[in-house]
């Protein structure tokens, strides 16, 4: 780690053990998380350094679909196309739009379907590389920083749910904890668990009783993510919502095997669980809780339109029918979107309509909704 990398974390470990003192010596997690992410200067997504890209040589942390082939835009264009169609709107909504590989494969894609694209995005330093890369569409591109009352477009997000703080709960064979960060003796961070009203979802709970759980069990639970659905519902008046992200329903994400949660850490395209270490210099995620998900939109008054594998939305799309006419190493790339061992499988779609839903192409065939 150069001097300017261990300069930043020394500061965002400053910053966090300040916040800690102030809350009275513990800190929640999902509160630490938004922390080590998002501290203005400081984070993981706020701080100069590089996350995305496909090999460690670059700096990159992870990649994602939109770096890996352009082929993932150009497919997700023909979905967002027709909702765009059938919603009778022109706006793109792009939340977490990361180096701006996605908007410029849509905007590609789209052409003139697209009078603007609008970004929300919480990183400085990500828009000033966003701009860069989609000068070409500087007269169509804005960024937002507060939501307007009222949206009428669709919206898109890929990878955006799982980088939103989780709260932690652990079990200890009797009751559950909610499982913060505080500071030992010799000034490290450290997880703490303290007695707690919090639960996982009713549903989990009731079907898998405290005996279904082994004792030192850790899991999340999603408030925020949920919260962003619900303000998109309160927000959309015509349109639609695609989100992409790895995850499981419910009954698939709390099962008593999974007894060490779905917390982890990326960094120079390595997969660790330690999320106190290394702060602001590597990624922190949780896998999604897709029913959650799905109830949140549906009680706020979305309509579920589908939810469905990466590799079945792609494929419905027509991603087969594109990789026919690709290169060799395009092809080779562009598989990995679909293969179960790579992204195929772990990766979902869920797509919400306001209003009136319709018969979404992504969803054809292999629709999963009724495991949500």
């Amino acid at each position: 780690m150069n001097d300017d990398a261990a300069a930043g974390r020394s500061a965002l470990d400053a910053l966090v053990a300040q916040h800690i003192r102030e809350a009275g010596g513990w800190l929640s997690f999902d509160r630490f998380m938004a922390l080590a992410l998002y501290a203005p200067g400081l984070g993981y997504y706020s701080n100069q350094g590089q996350k995305f890209g496909l090999m460690p040589q670059s700096g990159s942390d992870f990649v994602t679909a939109p770096e890996m082939s352009p082929l993932f835009g150009r497919v997700l264009a023909v979905q967002l196309a027709q909702a765009l169609r059938l919603t009778q709107t022109d706006e793109l909504w792009e939340f977490g739009a990361g180096t701006g590989a996605l908007a410029e494969q849509l905007l590609s894609a789209l052409g003139d379907t697209v009078r603007r694209y609008r970004i929300v995005d919480l990183s400085g330093v990500l828009r000033q590389r966003q701009a860069e890369r989609l000068a070409p569409w500087a007269d169509k591109v804005e960024w937002v920083d507060t939501l307007p009352e009222q949206i009428e477009g669709v919206v898109v997000g890929n990878e955006v749910l799982d980088a939103m703080p989780v709260q932690l709960l652990s079990f200890d064979g009797q009751a559950w904890f909610e499982r913060g960060v505080s500071v030992d003796p010799q000034g490290q961070l450290q997880f703490e668990d303290r007695p707690t009203t919090l639960r996982l979802p009713l549903d989990a709970d009731a079907s898998m009783p405290h005996g279904s759980f082994a004792p030192g069990t850790v899991t999340e639970i999603h408030p925020q993510a949920e919260a962003f659905v619900r303000t998109l519902a309160a927000r959309l008046r015509r349109g639609a919502v695609f989100l992409i992200d790895y995850g499981f329903p419910q009954d698939e994400y709390y099962l008593p095997q999974r007894s060490g949660g779905t917390l982890m850490c990326h960094h120079l395209h390595k997969a660790d669980p330690d999320p106190l270490r290394l702060l602001g210099h590597k990624d922190i995620t949780a896998h999604v809780n897709f029913t959650g998900i799905a109830l949140a939109g549906q009680e706020a008054g979305l309509q579920v339109l589908g939810y469905t594998t990466q590799a079945h939305f792609l494929l419905n799309c027509g991603l087969a029918e594109m990789l026919a006419s690709a290169g060799v190493a395009e092809r080779a790339m562009a598989h990995k979107l679909i293969a179960e061992h790579e992204m195929g499988e772990l990766f979902k779609v869920i797509g919400f309509a306001a209003g009136e839903g319709f018969d979404a192409l992504g969803f054809a065939r292999g629709d999963r909704s009724h495991t949500l």
